[in-house]
């Protein structure tokens, strides 16, 4: 019996093809690779970690950064001061997968990961980079129901248990996007971080007010748009058979006939979920399977400091 790779120390996992990445290894020893070529490639940015908060002010002392002056108080009262911050090491997360039937799905499955098994690998280098961080870390994963919950905890068998959840998690019906989201706000007493990753194939409404709640409440939000390249554009043969993965009805259409104006409803429901959340203070950020993962936590982790 041939055992799997290990992954090569010569190539960054975190830039690699997402299905090259998944051929590697179980998902502990990926997810690991994944996060030490993110963490080395993020310590070369000039952004020194995620989630930092402002202080307090002090006078400045020789040997200070003086990047961290304040210029703003200097001419107002004509003093040095600094701008202290700290790390916000009590952030409590929650991560939100959903795990519904049009998440298992690859447009080229000998290409490309199904978006739940992308969806799975990039949701346990989230939680990997936010433990790391010594922020509490909790998983909900939903379909028709919700499904599991992981309460948000910094002890250092939490990875270890939220990795057992997302292997152990197969693909469910329908999609209740709004109870789990509700339970969310169940379990976040404090203010914290909700990174809700979806497909976002269903009614938008309910789940919208359920963010905009959470959002309410004081807390990040975060919408992960998981998108495979071929639902952005149609591609096929002459004539080709599609089928709803949740209700199962079918239609049989030419691709070449209804690519344009696929593509327009594409973009536009895209653009109405970014409105959307925009709107109620939510950021939103679609990432398509192909997409590189170190590039994809870039997107979720440094580009969520703007809600901060």
């Amino acid at each position: 019996m041939v055992s799997p790779a290990a992954p090569s120390t010569k190539k960054r996992l975190d830039l690699l093809d997402p299905a090259e990445v998944a051929r590697l290894g179980g998902l502990e020893l990926i997810t690991q690779g994944i996060v030490e070529g993110f963490l080395t490639g993020l310590h070369r940015s000039p952004r020194r970690g995620f989630f930092i908060e402002f202080a307090e002010h002090r006078m400045y002392q020789p040997g200070d950064e003086l990047r961290y002056l304040d210029w703003r108080l200097l001419g107002r009262s004509d003093r040095l001061y600094v701008k202290q911050f700290e790390e916000e090491t009590n952030l409590r997360s929650m991560l939100v997968l959903d795990t519904s039937r049009s998440m298992d799905w690859s447009g080229a499955p000998d290409r490309r990961l199904t978006k739940l098994a992308y969806a799975e690998r990039l949701v346990a280098a989230l939680a990997l980079v936010l433990l790391r961080q010594r922020d509490a870390t909790g998983l909900l994963t939903f379909a028709e129901t919700v499904r599991k919950v992981v309460p948000p905890r910094a002890r250092h068998t939490q990875w270890q248990l939220l990795l057992q959840e997302l292997a152990g998690t197969g693909p469910g019906e329908g999609t209740a996007a709004e109870p789990a989201l509700r339970r969310v706000v169940e379990r976040l007493r404090r203010r914290g971080l909700v990174v809700f990753v979806s497909d976002l194939l269903f009614d938008p409404p309910l789940a919208l007010n359920a963010l905009r709640f959470l959002r309410h409440r004081g807390h990040q939000v975060l919408v992960l748009h998981i998108l495979d390249p071929e639902e952005v554009e149609l591609h096929g043969p002459a004539e080709a058979r599609y089928e709803d993965p949740e209700t199962r009805q079918a239609v049989i259409l030419r691709p070449a006939d209804w690519a344009e104006a696929y593509a327009r409803t594409v973009q536009r429901v895209i653009s109405e979920w970014r409105v959307a959340c925009r709107k109620r203070g939510i950021l939103h950020e679609r990432i398509t399977t192909d997409t590189p993962f170190g590039l994809a936590l870039r997107q979720a982790l440094v580009r969520s400091t703007r809600l901060a």
